[in-house]
Parts: C-alpha cells; structure tokens; sequence
C-alpha cells in the first residue's frame, strides 16, 4: 500500500458507502424506497452535495445495487467480493480490500470516510462539519459520531442460567450503578451509523479502522438515526411527513427500475 500525506488542501479524501445484499431483517433494505428514492440513495448525494471528497465509492457485492448506486452519482470500480460481504463480516476486511484494489489502480487516499446508508437523514453539512473537527487537530487517528444513550447500560443485566449479574458492575460513592439515579451516572455514549472518518495510515499502521485516538462527534435529534427493521422506516418517513426532521434533497428523477 501507498499512502501520501499532503497539504491540507490537497489530502485525498475518499467516501466508502458500503451496502451489501442480502440483508436478513429487511429483504433488500438498502435499495428499499424511501420517501422516493431507494436508501443508499440519500447518503450518496449527502457525500455528493458536501463538495469534501476526491471520490465516492460505492462498496457492494451486487451489481443491481452498483447499478443503481452509479444512477445517484457514486462510483463502483468493482464489486466486493462474497467472502467479505457476509452478516458477520468486519468493517476492516472490505475497507482494506477497497483501499487494495483502488491502489492497484493507481488511486491513494490519505484518509476516508465510512458512510452508512441506513442513516438517510444525515445532512450534508454535518459532514461538513465533521471534517472541519477533524482536521483542526491531528492529534486523532479517527472520527466516530456518537449520541447520548437513552438507555443507561449501567442499568442493564445478563442473564446468564436464571441468574442475573449488571453488565457494568461498578459503583458511585458505594452505590451499584443499577441502583443509583440516573444523573449521577457518568454521560454514556453510543455510536451511530452517520458517519466515521479515518486516516488510511491508520489502517496501515494498526491495522484498525478506529486506532486508539478517536474523536468523538456528537450528533443531536435524528442526524444519526439508522435504519434497521420495518419500524424504523415507518418512523423515520412519518418523521419527515411531520416536518420533525430533513434529508438531503435529492433533485433527479427516482430511479425507474424500483418504481415500476
């Protein structure tokens, strides 16, 4: 691998949006229509319309799915290869084999970010934003966005044979997390699929999509929300209907394929 570290004006960013077939909850859920347009569709012209990418590559196993992903402006330079496009696949098997192949054809990036097509109410200024922290300090090997849990984990248990144990056993003055109030537990975070960056040196380096030094960017109302299951979409386009959040405004023709 070839990594080139240049000027802040001239880093070589590229987009990855992965969407592999054959999703087990929801037949085909990242081409399913929503509000229109099939899913993958919002994230690509969210990446388009941020002006922040050298380019924005579509990372599927499906030539329908690439077909309609070159349709909304991302482009496919091949297909992810079936044995890393499983349900249990880790996020760092397709990265390296996309930052691999897109190396072989000569085109090096100095950081990328991931972009998760569930998160169709991602805008395109909060990847703006996202890079502009990022960037102002270097300290970082990567960006994660996070939002404020509604459920405590501290408040959560196993089961394990009939017999429940906390899953974090820890305590405030004494006082078992599980058991405490709620405001005095420590702020917790989790993550969310609106967007993650990260140096490629990064995955060289450590071998990891993250490194050790991640920067939080914490999200608010539904920029992170993600789409999983049939509830999910019923909300999120009820959501929009009411006004209650945005997308990204997509100004082409749906794509025919999925609307006949």
């Amino acid at each position: 691998f070839i990594t080139l570290i240049r000027t802040k004006n001239n880093m070589q960013k590229v987009a990855f949006i992965p969407a592999r077939s054959g999703s087990k909850r929801i037949k085909d859920k990242n081409i399913r229509l929503f509000n229109g347009h099939p899913l993958i569709s919002y994230t690509i012209q969210a990446a388009i319309q941020s002006h922040i990418f050298d380019e924005i590559i579509f990372a599927t196993d499906s030539e329908e799915y690439a077909d309609i992903a070159r349709y909304y402006g991302a482009t496919v330079p091949f297909l992810r290869e079936k044995s890393i496009s499983g349900d249990k696949s880790p996020d760092i098997e397709w990265v390296k084999f996309m930052l691999k192949g897109l190396s072989d054809i000569g085109r090096n990036f100095d950081l990328f970010s991931i972009l998760r097509p569930t998160s169709p109410l991602r805008l395109d200024s909060t990847i703006k934003l996202a890079f502009k922290k990022f960037l102002a300090n270097k300290n970082y090997d990567s960006l994660r966005a996070v939002e404020k849990c509604n459920q405590h984990p501290g408040k959560m248990w196993v089961n394990n044979n009939n017999m429940l144990f906390p899953l974090m056993p820890f305590k405030v003055e004494g006082i078992p997390w599980h058991s405490s109030q709620y405001s005095s537990l420590p702020e917790i975070y989790i993550q969310n699929a609106s967007l993650e960056i990260c140096w490629t040196k990064t995955i060289y380096d450590m071998g990891s999509i993250s490194g050790t030094k991640i920067m939080p960017f914490i999200t608010s109302n539904y920029e992170g929300f993600d789409i999983n299951n049939e509830e999910d979409f019923i909300l999120a386009e009820s959501l929009l209907k009411a006004k209650k959040t945005s997308t990204i405004k997509i100004e082409i023709p749906p794509y025919q394929k999925l609307c006949n």
